[in-house]
């Protein structure tokens, strides 16, 4: 659901942006939730909490379930599932970032070596496996089916996700509608269901219920389309990767299928050489980045994002003011404004 606001009216603001009064806010069930996670990520087998624990507790934000504390809060929920389903959303977070790294083969994750580069494919992708396992295991004891329908169906859409994912890479055919589609299977869903589920636990409404999917849903294609941006523009010690990974691995992101259908026809030649067969020099990132600024795919690409965090933004008009809304139109505000 997306609620529309005319163009002259007026929006509103959060009393501070950023991830802050966010953090602020959920502070002591977040702490709930990292005793969760660390409790049920342990196991007799010594291998499984080992690499668990060095991709969970290696600096990561803890986005989603803050989402999710947040919105039960929203919500007036006064229970303690949110806790067990904010370290659910964590742990199928978790499982789809060691799973990613081994499609990528990515060796570098948060400034530190992945799990795959550290242990080998096979260990990431069975610890990643015990990870979806626990996460269904805490879906089952909050105790509703239909929370545990929207969080499974989110897991199911993130698996579809990483294999259109898989089909567009190295094709620069693909149009921006095809990458969309990735995005919103592959990185939406989960901030979606992690923000609905405030709703359900609360027994809210439907249309509250409706209105956090679409705020999580659009911040999340939002905080992707950064992301796009940041694998270009970043420092390494900011972004926690490669700088220019997207790239070397072929990835068809919105900027590059933007510069691919500006360019010219030598301008795509050489976007077919390096992203498309993958046959690169040393130089070869400097000239994508010369080109991604001649034709403004950067600069659009975060135009995009900020359509949608306006939409994520107009989902919470029907909830009344207060500091908890204020936080999560200033989580809007961080996750573009990293593009910065």
């Amino acid at each position: 659901m997306v609620v529309v606001v005319p163009l002259d009216a007026k929006r509103e603001r959060p009393a501070r942006s950023g991830l802050q009064p966010m953090l602020d806010l959920v502070a002591g069930d977040l702490a709930a939730v990292n005793e969760v996670i660390l409790r049920r990520m342990d196991s007799p087998v010594g291998r499984i909490p080992e690499l668990a624990g060095h991709l969970i507790t290696s600096g990561g934000k803890r986005l989603r379930p803050m989402l999710t504390l947040a919105a039960a809060r929203l919500c007036g929920y006064e229970g303690r599932q949110h806790v067990l389903l904010a370290a659910c959303v964590e742990f199928i977070h978790t499982a789809t970032l060691l799973h990613d790294d081994v499609v990528d083969e990515s060796a570098l994750r948060r400034g530190s070596a992945t799990a795959n580069a550290l242990w080998g494919n096979q260990s990431s992708v069975l610890v990643g496996d015990f990870l979806f396992s626990r996460a269904f295991q805490l879906m089952v004891e909050a105790g509703s089916l239909k929370m545990l329908g929207i969080l499974a169906e989110a897991a199911a859409r993130i698996a579809e996700g990483e294999v259109l994912q898989l089909m567009t890479t190295n094709d620069t055919s693909t149009t921006e509608d095809a990458y969309l589609d990735v995005i919103m299977a592959k990185t939406a869903p989960l901030f979606a269901a992690a923000c609905r589920v405030g709703a359900v636990m609360a027994q809210r409404p439907r249309e509250e219920e409706d209105a956090l999917m679409s705020y999580g849903r659009n911040l999340g294609i939002a905080f992707q389309l950064v992301d796009d941006v940041l694998d270009y523009t970043a420092r390494e010690s900011t972004l926690g990767k490669s700088i220019g990974d997207d790239f070397r691995e072929g990835k068809i992101t919105l900027p590059v299928v933007l510069a691919y259908r500006r360019g010219s026809d030598s301008e795509r030649a050489f976007w077919h050489r390096t992203v498309g067969e993958v046959q690169q020099t040393p130089a070869d990132l400097d000239q994508a980045l010369v080109l991604l600024q001649r034709h403004g795919a950067l600069s659009d690409t975060l135009d995009r994002a900020r359509h949608y965090g306006a939409i994520a933004r107009d989902a919470l008009l029907i909830f009344p003011a207060s500091k908890v809304k204020d936080a999560l139109l200033g989580v809007i505000d961080f996750s573009i404004e990293r593009g910065h």
